[in-house]
């Protein structure tokens, strides 16, 4: 019996034990892989950069002239007759005329369509930021879910073992029929919690399956351990990078020089556009004059008098600058508290991880470790025995859970930012 014993407090102790951390390097490229197929596959993304592609082609047709005109007149025909050589203005015309909008309207309107090509870059490369915060979002939980899964059937391991070990002391005399129950009903209980944990599992692999553009059934294998990544830069620091890295901060400005360029647009529309022709008539042979043919050229302008139209779009795009420049300021506002936020989770989460590495963990594995002994020897009963490991597997649970949700907000304060910041010197990230 004490062989039995000992096993289990061997057993115990290789799980409470802090796991072994890999290299950083080891751990990280199977999730680079994962974020490098997602860059690549992802429906919505590449839908994003379709979107991106469509409006960078409208740049050149919005600084072109529009299409020349070519016209065809039966002139002066006579409607009693319709004989082209019986009147001297009887003729067939061929008139070509240009349209040229007053100087700079076409700039503006390039201007525009370029801004408007810029934001929607920024929102693709943003979108490329955040499906890569995704990605990590699920890995990290698919991680704590494998964690919970093999913590949770190492303790049922564990329970087992105890039941067979309370049943035999029950059977010889030595020990309690309430024992052995309470060790079968915690046991129910932990199968209770794995079922959910696999489910959890399936859903979250169906989810990073998703983001990776392919099918949600594809299975994952058992991940390798999370390591903890050091962020040394502070909140003004991160604050500072964002502005510098993060897309949409350009998209936004270019957002704001669209709407001025609309307005510099509406503006010009004060002045008049101008349209140039040339015609050339055909006139039959047999006219008393002999039908000498008739060139024209001309010059035709519009005529801007609606004023109330022109300033209307004038106050339009200042409205739309002012909404601009609004928006920017609520984004930069967010960003601003996404990283004061998650930048104060980080340091809470590096604290716990602290407490329960070198405090709650080694101290809920001593406790166990004691009353164990104290059980060998009949000092304490089966009920103190069975909370005491049930204590050390939820901290072990919770020590999974925290790591994985440290490294998920690092993953969010990347996405906020737009810079790695495991690398102690941050590019920009997909």
């Amino acid at each position: 019996m004490k062989g039995i014993i000992w096993t289990v407090f061997a057993i115990l102790l290789a799980l409470a034990l802090p796991p072994v951390l890999p290299a950083s390097a080891v751990e990280n490229r199977p999730l680079a892989d994962l974020v490098e197929q997602a860059l690549a596959n992802n429906p919505d993304l590449q839908a994003a950069r379709e979107r991106w592609q469509m409006f960078e082609q409208k740049v050149l047709p919005a600084r072109a002239l529009d299409d020349p005109r070519l016209g065809l007149a039966f002139s002066n025909y006579p409607v009693d007759s319709f004989q082209a050589d019986q009147t001297p203005m009887t003729g067939n015309e061929l008139q070509v005329s240009q349209g040229f909008p007053f100087p700079g309207k076409l700039g503006a309107k390039g201007e525009m369509a370029g801004e408007q090509a810029r934001w929607y870059q920024g929102a693709y490369e943003d979108a490329r930021l955040q499906l890569a915060g995704k990605v990590k979002d699920a890995w990290y939980r698919l991680t704590f879910q494998d964690r919970a899964i093999a913590v949770t059937e190492q303790d049922l391991k564990l329970l087992d073992q105890f039941i067979r070990l309370a049943a035999t002391r029950y059977a010889v005399g030595k020990g309690l029929q309430q024992d052995v129950l309470k060790a079968q009903l915690e046991r129910s209980k932990l199968m209770d919690k794995l079922f959910t944990q696999r489910q959890q599992r399936r859903t979250v692999t169906a989810e990073l399956n998703t983001l990776l553009g392919r099918d949600p059934a594809t299975p994952f294998g058992p991940l390798p351990e999370l390591v903890a990544t050091t962020v040394t830069q502070d909140v003004q620091a991160l604050q500072q990078q964002a502005t510098d890295h993060r897309p949409l901060f350009r998209s936004y400005q270019s957002l704001i020089d669209r709407y001025q360029s609309q307005r510099h647009l509406a503006k010009l529309s004060y002045y008049p556009d101008f349209n140039v022709w040339a015609s050339y008539r055909f006139r039959d042979d047999n006219l008393p004059d002999g039908g000498t043919d008739f060139a024209s050229a001309g010059i035709s302008i519009n005529l801007p008098l609606w004023r109330d139209k022109r300033a209307a779009e004038v106050a339009d795009a200042d409205s739309g600058v002012r909404m601009a420049r609004r928006q920017f300021d609520d984004f930069r506002n967010q960003v601003h508290f996404a990283i004061e936020d998650g930048s104060a989770r980080l340091a809470k989460d590096r604290d716990l991880l602290e407490l329960y590495g070198s405090g709650i963990l080694p101290q809920a594995q001593q406790t166990y470790a004691a009353s164990l002994s104290a059980y060998q020897v009949g000092s304490v009963d089966a009920l103190n025995l069975i909370d005491s490991l049930l204590s050390l597997y939820r901290y072990q649970i919770e020590y999974q859970r925290v790591l994985a949700d440290h490294e998920r907000d690092v993953a969010r304060l990347e996405a906020v930012t737009g810079v790695s910041l495991g690398d102690p010197s941050p590019e920009a990230t997909p």
